[in-house]
Protein backbone atom coordinates (compact mmCIF):
# COMPACT_ATOMS: atom_id res chain seq x y z
CA UNK A 1 0.00 0.00 0.00
CA UNK A 2 1.41 3.44 -0.87
CA UNK A 3 2.10 5.71 1.87
CA UNK A 4 0.47 8.97 1.58
CA UNK A 5 4.17 10.72 2.00
CA UNK A 6 5.63 8.94 -0.81
CA UNK A 7 2.06 9.47 -2.96
CA UNK A 8 2.50 13.47 -1.78
CA UNK A 9 5.98 13.03 -3.28
CA UNK A 10 4.56 11.47 -6.88
CA UNK A 11 2.16 14.52 -6.92
CA UNK A 12 4.71 17.35 -6.06
CA UNK A 13 6.49 15.87 -9.22
CA UNK A 14 3.63 16.81 -11.08
CA UNK A 15 4.11 20.09 -13.36
CA UNK A 16 1.51 22.47 -14.42
CA UNK A 17 1.65 24.44 -17.52
CA UNK A 18 -0.52 27.49 -18.23
CA UNK A 19 -1.98 28.11 -21.82
CA UNK A 20 -1.09 24.89 -23.39
CA UNK A 21 -2.37 24.00 -25.65
CA UNK A 22 -3.94 26.62 -25.84
CA UNK A 23 -4.41 29.66 -23.97
CA UNK A 24 -6.77 29.13 -20.89
CA UNK A 25 -5.78 25.37 -20.35
CA UNK A 26 -3.80 24.22 -17.54
CA UNK A 27 -1.95 21.13 -18.97
CA UNK A 28 -0.92 18.92 -16.48
CA UNK A 29 2.83 17.24 -17.15
CA UNK A 30 3.50 14.38 -15.98
CA UNK A 31 7.05 13.29 -17.43
CA UNK A 32 9.17 14.71 -14.17
CA UNK A 33 6.87 11.77 -12.01
CA UNK A 34 7.57 9.16 -14.71
CA UNK A 35 10.83 9.93 -14.66
CA UNK A 36 11.09 9.38 -10.90
CA UNK A 37 11.46 5.46 -10.68
CA UNK A 38 10.23 5.17 -7.02
CA UNK A 39 7.19 7.84 -7.32
CA UNK A 40 5.78 6.12 -10.51
CA UNK A 41 6.08 2.54 -9.06
CA UNK A 42 4.14 4.46 -6.05
CA UNK A 43 1.79 5.34 -8.58
CA UNK A 44 1.59 1.92 -10.05
CA UNK A 45 1.13 0.46 -6.98
CA UNK A 46 -1.58 2.62 -5.78
CA UNK A 47 -4.03 2.53 -9.03
CA UNK A 48 -3.71 -1.36 -8.81
CA UNK A 49 -4.33 -1.92 -4.98
CA UNK A 50 -7.98 -1.65 -5.02
CA UNK A 51 -8.68 -3.72 -8.27
CA UNK A 52 -6.13 -6.63 -6.67
CA UNK A 53 -7.42 -9.83 -8.28
CA UNK A 54 -10.31 -8.35 -10.06
CA UNK A 55 -9.09 -8.03 -13.27
CA UNK A 56 -7.75 -10.10 -15.77
CA UNK A 57 -7.11 -7.59 -18.21
CA UNK A 58 -5.99 -3.42 -18.69
CA UNK A 59 -7.22 -1.38 -21.28
CA UNK A 60 -5.07 1.32 -21.68
CA UNK A 61 -6.59 4.34 -22.94
CA UNK A 62 -4.48 6.48 -25.83
CA UNK A 63 -2.00 8.18 -25.75
CA UNK A 64 -0.58 8.92 -21.96
CA UNK A 65 -2.44 6.56 -20.54
CA UNK A 66 -0.82 3.64 -22.19
CA UNK A 67 2.31 4.73 -20.48
CA UNK A 68 0.37 4.01 -17.06
CA UNK A 69 -1.24 1.68 -18.26
CA UNK A 70 1.49 -1.11 -19.73
CA UNK A 71 3.12 -0.50 -16.69
CA UNK A 72 0.21 -1.54 -14.45
CA UNK A 73 -0.12 -4.47 -16.38
CA UNK A 74 3.54 -5.93 -15.88
CA UNK A 75 2.96 -5.36 -12.24
CA UNK A 76 -0.30 -7.39 -12.16
CA UNK A 77 1.02 -10.07 -14.47
CA UNK A 78 -1.67 -9.61 -16.90
CA UNK A 79 -2.10 -8.44 -20.58
CA UNK A 80 -2.77 -5.21 -22.34
CA UNK A 81 -5.23 -4.19 -24.97
CA UNK A 82 -4.77 -0.59 -26.25
CA UNK A 83 -7.56 1.80 -27.12
CA UNK A 84 -6.58 4.00 -29.97
CA UNK A 85 -7.45 7.30 -31.30
CA UNK A 86 -9.41 6.62 -34.97
CA UNK A 87 -7.42 5.01 -37.71
CA UNK A 88 -4.45 4.42 -35.81
CA UNK A 89 -4.99 0.27 -35.93
CA UNK A 90 -4.61 -1.67 -38.86
CA UNK A 91 -7.70 -4.02 -38.23
CA UNK A 92 -10.16 -2.33 -35.27
CA UNK A 93 -13.08 -4.70 -34.11
CA UNK A 94 -15.30 -1.86 -32.63
CA UNK A 95 -15.31 1.69 -32.36
CA UNK A 96 -17.25 4.47 -30.47
CA UNK A 97 -18.17 7.74 -31.23
CA UNK A 98 -18.29 10.10 -28.78
CA UNK A 99 -18.86 14.52 -28.24
CA UNK A 100 -16.25 17.17 -27.38
CA UNK A 101 -16.57 20.38 -26.61
CA UNK A 102 -15.35 21.40 -29.63
CA UNK A 103 -16.58 18.14 -31.94
CA UNK A 104 -16.68 14.59 -31.95
CA UNK A 105 -13.81 11.71 -31.86
CA UNK A 106 -13.63 7.91 -31.95
CA UNK A 107 -11.74 5.51 -30.34
CA UNK A 108 -11.04 1.77 -31.27
CA UNK A 109 -9.97 -1.29 -30.29
CA UNK A 110 -8.93 -4.65 -31.04
CA UNK A 111 -10.87 -7.83 -30.16
CA UNK A 112 -7.66 -9.36 -28.81
CA UNK A 113 -7.87 -10.71 -24.68
CA UNK A 114 -11.44 -8.67 -24.39
CA UNK A 115 -14.10 -11.35 -24.90
CA UNK A 116 -14.97 -12.31 -21.47
CA UNK A 117 -12.32 -10.47 -19.56
CA UNK A 118 -12.86 -8.78 -16.44
CA UNK A 119 -11.15 -5.04 -17.80
CA UNK A 120 -8.97 -2.48 -15.85
CA UNK A 121 -9.35 0.65 -17.36
CA UNK A 122 -6.25 3.37 -17.64
CA UNK A 123 -5.67 6.74 -18.17
CA UNK A 124 -3.71 9.41 -17.40
CA UNK A 125 -6.39 12.16 -16.68
CA UNK A 126 -10.48 12.24 -15.89
CA UNK A 127 -11.27 15.35 -17.15
CA UNK A 128 -14.73 15.65 -18.80
CA UNK A 129 -15.08 11.98 -18.45
CA UNK A 130 -16.01 11.44 -22.47
CA UNK A 131 -13.19 9.52 -23.37
CA UNK A 132 -13.59 7.33 -20.45
CA UNK A 133 -17.20 6.89 -20.95
CA UNK A 134 -16.90 5.64 -24.69
CA UNK A 135 -13.79 3.30 -23.66
CA UNK A 136 -16.54 1.47 -21.02
CA UNK A 137 -19.26 1.21 -24.20
CA UNK A 138 -16.17 -0.48 -26.28
CA UNK A 139 -15.33 -3.02 -23.75
CA UNK A 140 -18.60 -3.87 -23.76
CA UNK A 141 -19.29 -3.78 -27.33
CA UNK A 142 -16.23 -6.21 -27.20
CA UNK A 143 -17.75 -8.63 -24.64
CA UNK A 144 -15.33 -7.49 -21.57
CA UNK A 145 -16.62 -6.21 -18.20
CA UNK A 146 -15.09 -3.41 -16.81
CA UNK A 147 -14.41 -3.89 -13.27
CA UNK A 148 -12.98 -0.61 -12.66
CA UNK A 149 -11.60 2.65 -13.84
CA UNK A 150 -8.47 3.87 -12.40
CA UNK A 151 -6.61 7.51 -13.56
CA UNK A 152 -3.59 9.22 -12.07
CA UNK A 153 -5.10 12.58 -12.05
CA UNK A 154 -8.88 13.73 -11.91
CA UNK A 155 -9.57 17.30 -12.91
CA UNK A 156 -13.02 18.06 -10.52
CA UNK A 157 -13.88 21.24 -12.08
CA UNK A 158 -14.70 19.45 -15.57
CA UNK A 159 -17.32 16.96 -13.73
CA UNK A 160 -16.06 13.80 -16.01
CA UNK A 161 -16.99 11.38 -12.45
CA UNK A 162 -20.63 13.00 -12.47
CA UNK A 163 -20.63 11.05 -16.58
CA UNK A 164 -18.61 7.92 -15.87
CA UNK A 165 -19.50 7.14 -11.98
CA UNK A 166 -16.68 5.88 -9.58
CA UNK A 167 -13.18 6.20 -10.45
CA UNK A 168 -10.04 5.73 -8.70
CA UNK A 169 -8.46 8.80 -9.13
CA UNK A 170 -4.62 9.18 -7.15
CA UNK A 171 -4.59 12.90 -7.34
CA UNK A 172 -7.09 15.58 -7.94
CA UNK A 173 -6.87 19.26 -9.46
Amino acid sequence: MASSVDLAHAESLIRTIPDYPEPGVLFRDITPLLADAAAFRTCIDALIEPFAGEFDVVAGIEARGFLLAGAVAIAAGVGLVPIRKAGKLPRPAASVSYALEYGTATIEAHDDGLAGARVLLVDDVLATGGTIQAAHELVATLGGSVVGTAVLMELDALGGRALVGDVRSLFHA
